[in-house]
């Protein structure tokens, strides 16, 4: 029997006191559970494009590709079961408790799920409160700045027959719990007008296209359609695109297209829908006015799937026909540079990205086992070639698996292959710049995200790193700007973007109060990150706040205690050394150990 393993997000649930309330009446129990498995439990997985595994008896195990999908899946019923319980006497309630975990599993020849990350899904399960959700640190992760109910820390637990404690967190959830939206765009720049829309170009988002396929293994399908659709029209240089991570927001969520181009700050948006059957797929794609919701350009593509490639590439040169927005031969060269024509090489690079963009160690070795298994299969595949270069970066940087120097050479010699393929693609330039930064050759670094940003100027990931970099390197108004502009591509921005905007406000004692905002924010949003408490430390005590830069810093204490002066040491890569000192000594000042 052949077996797969993979990153999944579990979903294990029960029913609370089942022995009890069969041995009160158990065919009114039986037949109440069958009606809430098909008017409830199984059409709201089937929503969330979940896979029902197995049923164990009272319970059920529920694979999603998503732990995104997992909670909203788990809230709905929760919240079902609240309305469904309304009135009656408890011996009569039907509750659940559900335990959610993304980890590691090996799938059987027959579907089954086995390992790790399912026993600790059961655990969790077992420990939830009557009603509850309890997620894992690596689940909650996922899903932290998008609940719309109180998360409670369980705190670093030891869960039965698994040998390392796991940081719990609990959802007690009600009838109006859900997983929100993300934080409007308005919440996150300084002022209003840093949202307007952009005058002198014109400026676009894809929403994620819809799968029309039975087959929800082909979600993966549109969404990379979508990708790299996205990824293509951010190198036209006169097009303002909103990053992915901002659009795929919307995904799931009935939006209507005028709102979200309302809400997103731009004048024309992209829609489509993907259905693929057998060996043929058919690509439907619409580019609307935002204001009005007036279809300027609509097409439909039918095709084999090796088609694919084709189809994007004709849907991106018809949106810049459409806008009017021209294009050099060169330019026209470039939009599909790093590319394949390797349909399996391709599914694993749109699986590996969306992994990368969570950038924690679990994610992280699983988005480069899954670029590493693109190359493979497409040698000369850029793009895979680029991302398994940024998860050696990060590797380099935060130290995963091994010693800083061997991820470092690791990332160069990407650069190497890179570079054989010829030295156009703007991902070549931006590995290198993050290769000079670690090496603390910021000017480097710099020339080369700026070359990156010239080939890509719409590209979110860069311009968030050319802001890291020149406030590292002592330029804190140019990084400033590049991350201003960064968050203004991508309103629904990523986490790093805002730590590093406060850091440089921080930096030139500017804009206190949203310096000191962005920084509780990204605490918030990643409460076991310390890099966060220190970061948050820093900009207080810079604006002269120092008994809350010793709060920062005492809740760090708490949360990680091993965490100390020389973490900054290995891991901050400022340009001037007198920099670095003055931030450690005010983080020493602050109660921070060695």
């Amino acid at each position: 029997m052949t077996e797969t393993r993979k990153i999944a997000a579990i979903l294990v649930a029960d029913v609370v006191g089942y022995s009890r309330l069969a041995g009160v009446d158990e065919d009114r129990i039986l037949a109440r559970l069958r009606t809430l498995r098909s008017d409830l439990i199984d059409p709201t997985i089937a929503v969330h494009n979940g896979r029902m595994v197995k049923r164990t008896g009272d319970g059920s195990l529920v694979e999603f590709r998503s732990v995104v999908d997992a909670v909203r899946c788990a809230i709905e019923v929760q919240n079902g079961m609240v309305e469904r319980n309304a009135g009656l006497p408890p011996e009569r309630r039907i509750e659940f408790r559900i335990g959610i975990h993304l980890g590691d599993v090996v799938e059987e020849g027959d579907g089954d799920l086995m390992g790790d990350g399912v026993n600790i899904a059961a655990r969790l399960e077992g420990i939830a409160k009557p009603g509850a959700i309890c997620l894992s640190e690596d689940a909650y992760r996922q899903v932290r700045a998008r609940l719309d109910l109180p998360a409670t820390d369980l705190g670093a637990t030891q869960l039965k027959n698994i040998a390392e404690p796991i940081r719990v967190y609990s959802l007690q959830v009600g009838v109006l719990a859900q997983v929100k939206p993300p934080i409007p765009a308005e919440s996150h720049t300084e002022e209003p007008s840093a949202l307007s829309p952009v005058p002198d170009k014109p400026s676009i988002a894809v929403l994620a296209f819809n799968n029309m396929s039975s087959d929800r293994e082909l979600e993966f399908f549109a969404d990379g359609i979508t990708e790299e659709i996205i990824t293509a029209l951010s190198r036209i240089p006169n097009l303002f695109v909103v990053a992915r991570n901002s659009t795929f927001a919307y995904k799931g969520r009935a939006v209507s297209v005028t709102r979200a181009a309302e809400e997103l700050r731009v004048k024309y948006m992209l829609e489509g829908s993907v259905r693929a059957a057998s060996d043929r797929v058919r690509v439907t794609a619409q580019l609307v006015e935002g204001a009005s919701g007036r279809h300027l350009w609509a097409e439909r593509y039918d095709g084999e799937l090796g088609d694919i490639f084709r189809v994007q590439d004709d849907i991106t040169r018809n949106i810049a026909l459409a806008l009017q927005v021209k294009l050099t031969v060169g330019e026209l060269a470039r939009l599909w540079e790093g590319k394949t024509t390797s349909l399996s090489a391709w599914a694993k690079f749109v699986e590996g990205r969306k992994y990368l963009d969570e950038m924690d160690r679990t994610n992280v070795l699983a988005a480069r086992r899954l670029f590493e298994e693109a190359i493979a299969i497409d040698p000369d595949y850029g793009g895979a070639l680029t991302l398994l270069g940024i998860t050696h970066w990060w590797e380099a940087r935060y130290v995963l698996e091994v010693p800083m120097e061997i991820a470092l050479g690791r990332a160069e010699d990407v650069v190497r292959r890179l570079e054989n393929l010829g030295d156009r693609e703007s991902g070549v330039h931006y590995l290198r710049g993050y290769v000079a930064f670690i090496r603390n050759e910021h000017d480097t670094a710099i020339s080369e995200m700026e070359q990156a940003m010239a080939l890509s100027p719409s590209d979110t990931w860069v311009l968030g790193c050319l802001g890291q970099v020149c406030i590292f390197a002592g330029q804190a108004h140019k990084g400033i700007e590049a991350l201003t502009e960064a968050m203004r591509l991508s309103p629904y921005h990523i986490d790093w973007q805002p730590y590093n905007l406060a850091l440089g406000y921080a930096w030139v004692g500017e804009n206190e109060s949203e310096a000191i905002r962005l920084a509780e924010e990204y605490v918030r949003r990643l409460p076991t990150d310390p890099y966060g408490y220190t970061n948050l430390a820093i900009v207080r005590a810079f604006f002269g706040h120092e008994s809350q830069a010793a709060a920062a810093i005492a809740t760090l204490r708490r949360r990680n205690p091993g965490f100390g002066v020389k973490n900054l040491r290995r891991s901050e890569r400022y340009m001037r050394a007198d920099d670095l000192e003055r931030v450690i000594n005010v983080l020493r000042a602050a109660g921070l150990r060695e």
